[in-house]
């Protein structure tokens, strides 16, 4: 029996059922990877595995809701005991607080006027969501010979980038609860990629672009594919690869 056959790699995908957690899951289902589709609704994550599944994949899906300590329980004791192991983590799920508390203002994020349970919201899920998957199947990643964790941000969170008068986000804005979520999860990925460095353990962290999906009212010019495409190289680094970073598909992201 090869090596290969003796360690099949497992990535799980949170909010995976569609935008561009689908895409990352089809795209490392292309690659062979066993891949979880992880989900809040578990008839979409079915359905989504399932499309996989048709199209030659191995896709299994997994109830996920990141804001929700004993479904991130549930999942990651669901991980261990049907596959002993994961190879990959990325921690896609995400919102832009837009009608997640009162939809009349909740796309109102100025920081003089934003609503503070949007705020909370928003980081609910951006932020602690993320510390609280990757705790509980980091072990789960400790049993991989070569583990990746991929965490999905934006360029928004580039405070270069938005800090820039002439730059090109001077027409947007400014947001207290999307952006800086997404600030917060670069500088968490530096915390953790420094935290497990010493076991070989890759964390990254990516802007995959402006992708038309349902969270900008596919306002986006690039394709779901397109935006994957990052977050796929950083989800299967070599041993030489970069840890504690920030890129896109043009390189590196400013901080």
């Amino acid at each position: 029996m090869s090596e290969e056959t003796t360690h099949q790699q497992v990535a799980l995908v949170t909010g995976a059922n569609k935008g561009i957690g689908r895409g990352v899951a089809e795209q490392l289902a292309a690659l062979g990877m066993t891949v979880l589709i992880g989900a809040r609704d578990p008839r979409r994550g079915e359905e989504a595995a399932a499309e996989l599944r048709a199209a030659g994949g191995d896709a299994h899906a997994v109830t996920l809701d990141v804001t929700d300590p004993a479904s991130v329980r549930e999942a990651a004791q669901q991980i261990e005991e049907r596959f002993g192991h994961l190879d990959v983590l990325v921690n896609n799920a995400g919102i832009t607080g837009s009608g997640q508390v009162s939809p009349e203002n909740a796309h109102d994020q100025v920081p003089s006027a934003v609503d503070l349970d949007t705020v909370r919201a928003v980081f609910e899920t951006n932020v602690f969501g993320v510390i609280a998957v990757t705790n509980a199947v980091l072990p789960l990643l400790r049993r991989s010979p070569a583990a990746r964790v991929v965490n999905v941000s934006s360029h928004a969170a580039s405070l270069t980038l938005t800090s820039d008068p002439d730059g090109p986000f001077a027409a947007l804005l400014p947001s207290a609860a999307y952006s800086p979520s997404k600030s917060a999860l670069t500088a968490l990925t530096v915390q953790y990629a420094n935290e497990l460095r010493k076991d070989g353990i890759l964390v990254n962290a990516a802007a995959p672009g402006y992708v038309d999906t349902d969270s900008n009212d596919h306002t986006g010019f690039l394709t779901v594919a397109q935006g994957a495409a990052i977050v796929v190289r950083l989800a299967v680094l070599g041993a030489d690869g970069p840890t504690a970073g920030f890129f896109s598909e043009d390189g590196p992201v400013p901080w």
